[in-house]
């Protein structure tokens, strides 16, 4: 593959699946072994871009920089920091749309390793399940921690719900601004990303505008 192919798929909007592409064998090592790996390589880029490793600033960077990777950034990857998702019996009988909305989405590309910043708007209409509000911000901030597409990201946490809540009356918007388009490639500071999944009753122009109408 060329230098200039490559740069046109780095530049592409690309999804292939719903599930994150993992390899089978992503969680052999444990998580310090993983740091220690990427702090070795990161400081190998470090030194390549000419930084000065013993200066004060920049020492103890690398580990600093693989502890992030592993442990905050991309802890959603691993499928073992998944919240528990605690769902209620509904015994009031709750049958009206129910809407958590402004949930911080804090996320990266996956195309260029780059922040998604932004927020999430969740609505249900309960069946025999209700979820404790907390759980729905916590299935997010999960999801959004791993390298990601916006588009798989909307999927990811409406399937989860969907099956949690044994319902298909989800929907899930999320706005957000892409900073490989800000601060790279065309540099657009104004312009941010909207993306819509749902399924059941949502289906329905009417109940979807009604939850659009409360996110507004």
């Amino acid at each position: 593959m060329t230098e200039k192919e490559i740069d046109a798929l780095g530049d592409g909007h690309i999804g292939t699946s719903i599930d994150t592409p993992l390899r089978v064998d992503a969680f052999l090592k444990s998580d310090d072994e993983k740091i220690e790996a990427i702090q070795y390589h990161f400081k190998a880029i470090m030194h390549e871009l000419g930084l000065d490793l013993s200066d004060d600033s920049l020492s103890g960077r690398p580990y600093h920089f693989a502890k992030m990777y592993v442990k905050e950034l991309f802890y959603g990857l691993n499928p073992k920091n998944r919240p528990k998702i605690s769902t209620f019996n509904n015994k009031y009988g709750y049958n009206k749309l129910i809407v958590e909305q402004d949930i911080t989405i804090d996320s990266s590309c996956e195309h260029h390793f780059l922040p998604i910043i932004g927020n999430a708007h969740i609505g249900y209409i309960p069946k025999d399940k209700v979820i404790g509000l907390s759980k729905i911000n916590r299935l997010v901030d999960y999801y959004a921690h791993r390298p990601q597409v916006q588009e798989r990201l909307c999927i990811q946490i409406l399937k989860d719900l969907q099956n949690a809540l044994q319902t298909e009356d989800v929907i899930v918007v999320i706005n957000a601004k892409h900073l490989c388009v800000s601060s790279r490639g065309i540099k657009d500071k104004s312009s941010f990303t909207t993306t819509m999944e749902y399924g059941g009753c949502f289906d329905n122009a009417e109940e979807r505008n009604t939850f659009l109408r409360q996110i507004d």
